[in-house]
């Protein structure tokens, strides 16, 4: 909404923040007094890595952003217990870089320590919003499930301190790594105490890479459900996690369809059999070379 600060931590090349300033641009085009407000005092970011950072700079110039407050440096080098009221923003869309990277001063910055960078850009994120600030962050998919003690920790803070409203699971190759992701959707002000709503995103059959890319009309249905204009009950990529199944030792919040039939594999005996048969054939093959 026009008023609010915008904020992506691990900008990159500054997808997100021109994306967020042409949606709100297009919703406010009739308003003499919001060419200011979205130029100045709207949209904040941060960038570590020279290229990326003149890159996003650019980006943001191109799209008609033409002041973006986006500072050159590293972010996760700012104390979060530093953070004041007028630090923190209303609304925070990231994909923070993933990898062990942080250097131990670094990590100071942190409750949680870990090398992790995508672990401490969460905690960052937690703190960087207002009470009630929303977020979607796109993090590996690992982070739901592993157990070492950060991610089982930054799990716990996420439910203590937010009402974390979706899991959006991500299919292979959406990015070019091949890393699988999530996003992950919460507001903060928690804990969590509504059910955690999951969508599995079944490219059924797609394969995604560069010449078929993620496309906004293949989130049509998750969006449509998210917007409450079509009920998610009967709808196999859709179900519910009550916050109280949640393990309290290491808060899994791992992505487990259970409208989904577990996969029958085939006995031993089985694959002894289709062996054989293949084995058979291939003989049948060769007699007829003789």
């Amino acid at each position: 909404q026009l008023g609010e600060k915008v904020y992506d931590g691990a900008c990159g090349s500054g997808g997100f923040l021109c994306e967020a300033f042409n949606y709100m641009k297009e919703r406010n085009k009739d308003n003499p007094k919001a060419y200011d407000i979205l130029q100045h005092k709207t949209f904040f970011g941060g960038e570590v890595k020279a290229l990326p950072y003149v890159t996003a700079q650019m980006n943001c110039i191109l799209h008609g952003l033409e002041s973006p407050n986006i500072v050159y440096g590293n972010t996760l080098a700012q104390k979060i217990a530093d953070f004041s009221e007028r630090d923190r923003v209303h609304v925070i869309l990231a994909n923070p870089p993933f990898g062990a990277g942080v250097n131990k001063s670094d990590q100071e910055n942190f409750t949680v320590r870990t090398s992790e960078t995508a672990l401490l850009f969460l905690e960052h994120f937690i703190a960087k919003l207002k009470t009630g600030g929303r977020a979607a962050i796109v993090i590996k998919n690992t982070f739901l499930s592993n157990t070492d003690n950060a991610s089982v920790a930054l799990r716990k803070m996420l439910l203590a301190r937010c009402e974390l409203e979706w899991v959006l699971d991500l299919p292979q190759k959406v990015f070019a790594a091949g890393v699988k992701a999530v996003v992950l959707f919460f507001r903060k002000g928690g804990p969590t105490t509504k059910p955690i709503k999951y969508y599995e995103l079944d490219m059924k059959g797609v394969s995604l890479g560069k010449t078929r890319p993620l496309r906004e009309s293949d989130l049509a249905e998750f969006e449509a459900i998210a917007k409450g204009k079509k009920g998610g009950k009967g709808v196999e990529a859709y179900w519910e996690v009550k916050p109280e199944d949640i393990d309290k030792e290491t808060f899994d919040l791992s992505v487990k369809n259970p409208n989904k039939k577990a996969e029958q594999k085939a006995s031993a005996a089985e694959c002894r059999a289709e062996i054989q048969a293949v084995f058979a054939e291939i003989g049948e093959i060769l007699k007829g070379w003789k």
